[in-house]
């Protein structure tokens, strides 16, 4: 099963170094770019990319809607970002590490208006892993172990919080199901957010209206997650990166009804270094230069089966 092209980043922004970059709850490309960005080394794993001049400083963010192109300057921005979402009514936010001089630095979100003036700030924890917005003024925020062990912010894995920076729900595991040590896979669409998370890799799903269930799964660490109804799509499970899992749901299990390989556009071998990100039924994933993203849309039957 092949990929199809959904968003680049326009030529001309070529030179530019990508600091973050996502595909939005609109379908959206959006990058966050710096002409003046360095690779620094980091004890917790490859280079980080860091803006050269001093804090807070003017990134660029590009937006590719299907073709049509936008361009915004985001003033003041305080930290070394290493997300970006988009958020209703022309706003986005930018997640990253707080420039200090410790060697833990503190995570933070920054929040910008449609003038792209800084709004609000707020702290997300420790070793967060995804953060995404969806069109109904919620951002989600996952966490790995390293901040649920540690941070009394990350500690329950998977925190939802409202535009403006208000924690208003977090996860608790019901009884007999195992806590969250680290979200691998999130999918976020309007008022939901489906997640599968180290140990057990359950399904969980958590919905803005306080209804929650979790699915016991055969598939465990998957990298990518696509839901529609009944049906959910796995991408990279069971430490296979190109291996679909074709899914239903019953009330408590996820059932495997069949598996394909995915490639890129053409046919090629996916790279295991892609980068999937999950919005309801679209699947994108980012190629390894993170100027160009890629898309599976999957259409299920109604007896379960996958067209």
């Amino acid at each position: 099963m092949a990929l199809r092209r959904h968003a680049r980043l326009p030529e001309g922004y070529d030179s530019s170094r990508v600091l973050a970059t996502t595909v939005d709850a609109w379908g959206r490309g959006i990058w966050l770019i710096c002409p003046h960005a360095e690779l620094v080394p980091s004890s917790l794993g490859g280079p980080w990319l860091r803006p050269r001049d001093r804090h807070p400083f003017d990134a660029q963010l590009v937006v590719d809607d299907r073709g049509t192109v936008e361009e915004h300057t985001l003033h003041g921005v305080g930290l070394w970002p290493s997300r970006v979402d988009a958020l209703p009514n022309g706003r986005f936010i930018v997640q990253g590490a707080a420039p200090a001089p410790a060697r833990d630095a503190v995570s933070m979100a920054q929040i910008f208006g449609r003038d792209g003036r800084r709004r609000q700030s707020f702290e997300t924890g420790r070793a967060v892993h995804f953060l995404m917005a969806d069109r109904r003024n919620h951002v989600w925020s996952a966490y790995a172990d390293e901040g649920v062990h540690a941070d009394p912010l990350s500690c329950a894995g998977l925190v939802r919080w409202d535009s403006g920076g208000r924690r208003e729900w977090e996860y608790a595991a019901p009884e007999g199901v195992e806590y969250i040590d680290t979200v691998y896979a999130l999918n976020v669409d309007d008022g939901v957010a489906w997640a599968s998370y180290y140990p057990s890799f359950p399904v969980l799903e958590a919905r803005t209206n306080g209804q929650m269930r979790v699915r016991t799964s055969p598939v465990t660490a998957a990298r990518g997650l696509a839901v529609h109804g009944r049906a959910i799509v796995m991408l990279g499970g069971n430490r296979q990166h190109d291996r679909l899992h074709l899914c239903r749901m019953t009330d408590h299990e996820v059932v495997v009804v069949e598996e394909a390989q995915l490639t890129r556009p053409g046919g090629a071998p996916l790279k295991p270094c892609m980068v999937p990100v999950g919005r309801g039924r679209h699947l994108y994933v980012r190629d390894a230069s993170a100027k160009q993203w890629f898309a599976l849309s999957i259409q299920p039957r109604g007896d379960g089966t996958w067209a």
